[in-house]
Formats: C-alpha cells, structure tokens, sequence
C-alpha cells in the first residue's frame, strides 16, 4: 500500500502543468514525419538516475528446465564436525590470548592455565625422576659385586680343585704304603674347608642375581611410574610426551613450563567464550569454541508426495530467497533422511556442497534458502527469467525488457508465460538469451505505465513518472 500511495503520489507529480503543457498551435503547424516520430510508444526512459533512485535491477534471461525443478526451503547449519569445544584439562585460573571471532590456525595459543594441578604433577614427576635414577643406580651397583664374585668364585674353585688333586695323590700313595695318615687327614680336611667355602660362593651368587632382579624391577616399576605421570602431563599441556621429555638447558622441558598453554587443534574463528581472563574454572569446565564456518550443509523439509520424484545423489543447487541475479548458487549433492516425519507427512532433504571450500559469502549456518533438485523426467531446456520480473497489469502479464541498443531504456512487453517452479518462469517468445529484464522496480514500472502503453513516457531524475516525450 506504501508503495502504491508513493506510484500515485509520483503519476500525480507528472500531472503538474510545468509537465503538461498543452498543445499549442504551432503544434498544428508541425510537418507530418515529426508528430510520427513523436507517436505512441511503449519504451521507457530509464536513465541511471533513475534507475538508482527507484532501485532497478536487472535478471538475465537463461535457459534452464524448469519443468524439471523441485523447490523446497530450507536453511544451512553446521556441520558436527565443524564445532570444536575447548575444555579446561585441570582446575585454575584462566587468562584468554584470542578474541570471539578471531581466526585462529591449527597450533595457535588459545589460553593460559595456571593450575595448582600442574604444579602438583610437575613435583611427582620430579620424585619419579629421582626414584628412575636410585633405580638405576641400584641395578649398576650390582655390576661391581658380581664381577668380584665371579672372582672370589674361581679361586674358590681352584683350590678345590686343589686339595682334591692333593687328596688323590695322597690317596694313591699310601695305597703303595709309603703316604701317611695325618697327612691325609689333613688334605682331606682343607678339602672339606674348600668345598664348603665354593658353597657359601654359590649362596652369595644366588643372593646377588636376586638383588640384580629386584633392582631391575624397581627401576622398572619407576620407569612405568614417569611414563604414566609424563602421559598425564602430556594430555594436560596438549604436548607429547617426547617433547616433554627433550632437555632444555640441562632439565626436561617438564620442568620449565609454568603454565599450560592450550593452543588449537584446527584452524576456524573463535565464536563464543565461556569464561574470561582471571576467572577460574573447574576441571573439565568449558572455555571457548571454535567453529569452521566453512563446514556446512543445507537442510529441508520436502512433502512424502515428493518422494517418487527424489533419491540419493540427484544434483541440487542451493539459493537465495532473494537477489537472485547478483548471488551465487552452491552447487550440492542430494540425500535424503532415513527417517520421515509422520505427523507433518514431510521428508528430511539434505544437501551437501560439491566444493566446500568455494562456498558462496552468503552460505553461512542459520541462513535461509532455497533448495532446487533437479528430478526425474520433465522437458527440454527452455529460455527463462525469475518469476519476480513478472508484474499483473489486471489479467495481464507484463515484463519489461532492457533495450539491447540503449541500456537507458526499457520496452514493456506482454510476457507469452509457461510453466514456473514458484522461482522461474518459461517465456516462450519476445526475449532471447542473454537479454536483460527488469527485477527490482518492475512494479512501480508496470504502475506507471499501466492503461498508457500507447502514450510511452519517460522518469525524471527524481524517479517520477510523466507521461509524453517532453
């Protein structure tokens, strides 16, 4: 109504007597050929005067398959894979390094924590250390030990071997009758004394190879231990395990580090923060997200009716409500919801981006749009133009097209319609491919001109409508 009151306050200004002068009597007087130059006509002047104050845009003509199009509305969202959710690993204090809404890429610091935790975990890691290192040393100290061992055991051995040498000779001698008795009373008793001596070395062998067991298994045990504790201080600091470890002007890195810096994990924009520099947080407690904007996909609602003419894999194009001629599709892979909506008696659509990272600016999460499909069965391409080009002047329909030989002027036709798909109509004549018509302002043109097509006219600067050529 708004709009029709400022077309009639405008057809009103073109009334005025400074724009509707009378013919005069030289009017009378004027040669033939001139008054048939000044005939009737059904162009328009559009200059680009006007064209900026009435906000005229212009469509392409195109040829599509309309007959062929479904069209549903829907909206993008994103994808779950695109969220990342940032939690604190321990309890602390928090202080944020990133903005809401700051890019950030893979590996970049997102915030400091200064966890009372951290500080706990470094001093068991240093007491594991220190347990690793006794450990060890316990198992190295066993080396000396059974060196000298195996020394006091061949001498052992030796004399043994000795005194039983000894004895047998003696043995053999006083078989011949010349060998006395004390003496080998007292061989045999060395070689007793010998014997139990090789024994106790073998007690002391035994003794040693279980300390070496022992040793070795508390330095495993320790080992195990600073494995799992640099484990915890990895999955805590975000770093692995290896670079903790690395040593850094004589101490492990482990040792150096104050705070836990977390930093991302992938690139995308920071979209909201759950706590602020100085505050603290619990373990576990959230801190920021991260989103890829990027990593989308459209979703809409079509009727089961549809359903024959749908299935998985059929090409979509995703567009805008509005603008059509200045905005850029996305092109998407169909699929269908397992599931449908019984009480609605609707079906889930799902379109996915054929190249998600060439997505038009305007495909962003919460955006709504339109999904065309392309179905099954239908007609040959045909030349075509946005319904919203289309103006009802009563029952008639009315388009105007762009003069291809002056883009200052428009030509009102009456549009030869077919078939639309509620976005696009056919137009099976008067165009050709690549014309241009009217989108924004069509209505304020078909007004204008409406019941005056044989008097033409032109605008003013100041977007007003006057009939006549001056």
């Amino acid at each position: 109504m708004k709009t029709l009151l400022n077309v009639t306050l405008a057809l009103s200004l073109a009334a005025a007597p400074a724009c509707t002068e009378r013919a005069t009597p030289a009017d009378a007087g004027r040669p033939e050929r001139e008054r048939a130059a000044a005939a009737p006509t059904n162009r328009v002047d559009i200059p680009a005067s006007v064209r900026q104050n009435l906000g005229v845009t212009f469509a392409r003509v195109e040829t599509r398959n309309v007959e062929r199009t479904l069209r549903v509305p829907g909206r993008f969202e994103l994808l779950p894979t695109a969220q990342r959710e940032y939690r604190s690993p321990a309890p602390g204090t928090v202080e944020l390094v990133v903005r809401q809404y700051e890019k950030v890429e893979a590996g970049a610091p997102l915030y400091r924590l200064n966890s009372p935790r951290w500080r706990e975990l470094q001093r068991e890691l240093n007491d594991a250390d220190e347990a690793v290192q006794l450990a060890l040393a316990g198992v190295e100290s066993i080396g000396p030990f059974m060196e000298a061992h195996e020394k006091h055991h061949a001498e052992v051995q030796n004399a043994v071997d000795i005194w039983a040498e000894r004895v047998a000779a003696l043995e053999r001698l006083r078989a011949a009758g010349g060998a006395d008795a004390e003496d080998i009373a007292r061989a045999r008793a060395a070689l007793a004394t010998a014997r139990a001596e090789f024994a106790q070395t073998l007690e002391k062998e035994a003794e040693l190879l279980t300390r070496r067991r022992e040793a070795e298994a508390r330095l495993g045990a320790a080992r195990s231990r600073a494995a799992i504790l640099l484990g915890t201080a990895s999955s805590l600091t975000g770093l692995p395990a290896e670079a903790l470890s690395v040593s850094e002007g004589g101490r492990p890195r482990w040792r150096a580090i104050d705070a836990i810096e977390v930093r991302a994990l992938s690139p995308g924009i920071v979209d909201s923060l759950a706590a602020i520099s100085g505050s603290l947080v619990e373990g576990g407690g959230a801190v920021l997200t991260t989103v890829q904007p990027e990593q989308v996909r459209f979703r809409a609602r079509a009727l089961q009716s549809d359903l024959g003419k749908l299935s998985d894999g059929l090409p979509a194009v995703v567009v805008p409500p509005r603008s059509e001629a200045a905005a850029t599709s996305v092109a998407a892979v169909l699929m269908l919801s397992p599931t449908a909506d019984a009480d609605r008696r609707t079906i889930e659509l799902v379109a996915a981006p054929r190249e998600p990272s060439a997505l038009a600016p305007w495909a962003r999460a919460g955006v709504s749009a339109y999904l065309e499909v392309v179905v099954s069965g239908g007609a040959e391409r045909e030349l075509a133009i946005p319904l919203r080009c289309v103006a009802r002047d009563g029952t008639r329909a009315i388009i105007f097209r762009r003069d291809p030989a002056d883009p200052d002027a428009a030509i009102r036709m009456e549009a030869d319609l077919g078939i639309d798909d509620g976005r696009w109509v056919v137009i099976k004549s008067g165009v050709a491919e690549g014309n241009e018509v009217v989108l924004d302002g069509v209505y304020q043109l078909m007004v204008a001109t409406s019941g005056a097509v044989a008097k033409g006219g032109h605008f003013h600067p100041d977007g007003t409508f006057h009939g006549g050529d001056e």
